[in-house]
């Protein structure tokens, strides 16, 4: 019983550095990136409301398009209008969703913008002209 819960509390104790860790690595990540400023995160709003007003927009405009040339007892503008919000709604879940992956979980920087190998000096090789 008592083994029982010492390997409980080690266990938990483990968990919790591990969770601190992962916290620590990401606040430490963050002050190394200085592109994200005031202006990246109202920008990052402004991208999420485009998203979802546009296809609103679109499905109305057909909406009404179509209501305006066969007329019938069901309004296409607001059936389109309606499926235009779920579409941004999704859509923006989805591009929100991916963000916060690439938060938790950052990808290697791609080999463009790594540095350039040191010239080998070995065999004459130079980056000097």
């Amino acid at each position: 019983m008592n083994s029982d819960n010492l390997s409980k509390n080690r266990q938990r104790r483990r968990d919790f550095t591990q969770q601190v860790a992962a916290k620590e690595a990401r606040k430490l990540r963050a002050r190394e990136e200085h592109n994200q400023s005031l202006w990246f995160g109202l920008g990052l709003l402004g991208l999420i409301g485009w998203s979802i007003v546009v296809p609103t927009l679109l499905g109305l405009a057909l909406g009404l398009w179509i209501d305006g040339r066969f007329p019938s007892q069901f309004s296409w503008t607001l059936m389109l209008m309606v499926a235009g919000l779920g579409l941004g709604c999704l859509n923006a879940w989805k591009w929100v969703d991916h963000q916060q992956a690439s938060i938790i979980n950052p990808r290697r920087k791609p080999p463009a913008l790594q540095p350039p190998n040191p010239p080998n000096s070995l065999n004459g090789e130079s980056n000097h002209e």
